[in-house]
């Protein structure tokens, strides 16, 4: 649970962050997303020239699934452990991370996969119908969206924000073009962090909206 100098320091960014923001095109359910990934970053090009991206069903689609008791699958550690774990044991959302299991590094090899693209395979039953959330592994992206190709998993929503120089903005472009809710950037910058901050954002929506 936050204490009360924490959300006293918490409130402070958040005005800082409007102050310094200036105009913006995000609407009024977009906008605490962004939000919080600055926050959580303390980089505005997420606002800017790395623009978060939304499908139009993306929010809606996300709190509907997390409040009935979605598993939330992400490709690293660093993401698990960036999620509130207060919000997702109230709404029992069951934080599912493969990246370590040995039968997932052992069958990587045998597929000539990375252990992220097949940390997404094994995780086929729990993405489907629940949340993807990548924050560090373009490659698992890439898995994701394949799987939906091939009509294996058909997530509520995908929050894809990899980081890094090898594909992470091509497995973001390639994001966009599929028709299921997700929520991304343009360019490299990404990150547990941001991906991380996405998934609270969306918790807060339900705590202190009506949404």
């Amino acid at each position: 649970m936050q204490t009360e100098k924490g959300k006293l320091i918490e409130d402070a960014s958040m005005q800082i962050i409007e102050s310094e923001i200036g105009t913006h095109s995000y609407n009024e359910k977009e906008w605490p997303i962004v939000r919080r990934v600055i926050h959580s970053t303390a980089d505005f090009d997420f606002a800017r020239e790395n623009k978060m991206i939304f499908h139009k069903n993306a929010i809606q689609s996300g709190l509907n699934a997390i409040k009935s008791r979605c598993s939330i699958v992400v490709d690293v550690n660093g993401v698990a452990g960036l999620i509130n774990k207060q919000y997702s044991k109230e709404y029992g959302n069951n934080i599912i991370c493969k990246i370590s299991d040995q039968d997932v590094a052992r069958q990587a090899q045998n597929e000539n996969k990375t252990r992220s693209q097949m940390s997404m395979r094994m995780a086929s039953s729990e993405i489907d119908g629940g949340l993807v959330v990548i924050g560090n592994a373009p490659t698992a992206l890439l898995e994701v969206i394949q799987m939906m190709k091939e009509n294996i998993v058909k997530p509520a929503l995908i929050i894809g924000m990899p980081v890094g120089f090898i594909s992470a903005a091509e497995s973001k472009e390639e994001l966009t073009k599929i028709n299921i809710p997700f929520i991304t950037n343009k360019g490299r910058k990404g990150g547990s962090s941001s991906a991380a901050a996405i998934v609270n954002a969306l918790y807060k929506l339900i705590q202190e909206s009506s949404f």
